[in-house]
């Protein structure tokens, strides 16, 4: 065996330089990976943002298109009309309250819309005329909304601030529904989103007549 031959294997410093050739790639791969599962975790988070606010108009859109001319009695017994509302709150009777159970019960419904502490809230109640004791259900539809505006369409097509309309006493009595609502919410992040959604045209559950008909 000749003196001068080299074994095999590595010396220190080429280990060494390997382990650091390692090293660098693994911080290049790790960073790449964390990347990579950051941008998943905010397409997530948007995703399931976009499905919240999504579930909330479709809601909210449901609620109005089967809005009805049925005035009610607050806590108080004072007689309140079939939709109130003003720029940041929207309050209205509906129709087609599920009831699976067949219980003896009406098919209206009393609901609410408001924010509160950031959350849009859906706020409801299991009678129409209901006493003071009446309790009311909350439900938080979305979360992180900065602002709520309601904007109302009368029957002569120009939007106001608030329902009923105020009207003087020589001018025709108020319609009982807007023909439409424009919503505004005001999102963090995704800024201002704007929805219209029309009403139909309503049928006063009292007497039965429908709003655009004219009194025999």
């Amino acid at each position: 065996m000749t003196a001068g031959r080299r074994e095999g294997g590595f010396t220190l410093l080429e280990l060494l330089v390997s382990l650091a050739i390692f090293a660098v790639l693994s911080v290049i791969a790790y960073q790449g990976l964390q990347t990579v599962l950051d941008a998943r975790e905010r397409i997530e988070s948007e995703a399931a943002r976009i499905s919240t606010l999504q579930a909330l108009f479709a809601i909210m859109g449901r609620d109005l298109e089967q809005a009805v001319g049925r005035p009610i009695r607050d806590d108080f017994g004072d007689r309140q009309p079939a939709l109130r509302g003003n720029g940041a709150q929207l309050e209205l009777s509906r129709a087609g309250r599920r009831n699976p159970a067949a219980l003896p019960r009406s098919h209206l419904q009393r609901i609410a819309y408001l924010l509160t502490d950031g959350q849009l809230v859906r706020r409801s109640w299991p009678v129409l005329d209901r006493p003071q004791d009446s309790p009311a259900q909350d439900t938080v539809l979305a979360d992180g909304i900065l602002n709520l505006e309601f904007r109302y369409l009368d029957q002569r097509r120009q939007w106001q601030n608030q329902w009923p309309v105020p009207v003087a006493q020589d001018d025709a009595a108020p319609a009982r529904l807007p023909r439409a609502i424009e919503v505004v919410l005001e999102v963090e992040q995704w800024g201002v989103l704007r929805r219209l959604f029309r009403l139909p045209q309503a049928i006063d559950v009292e007497s039965g007549q429908n709003e655009d008909q004219n009194p025999p």
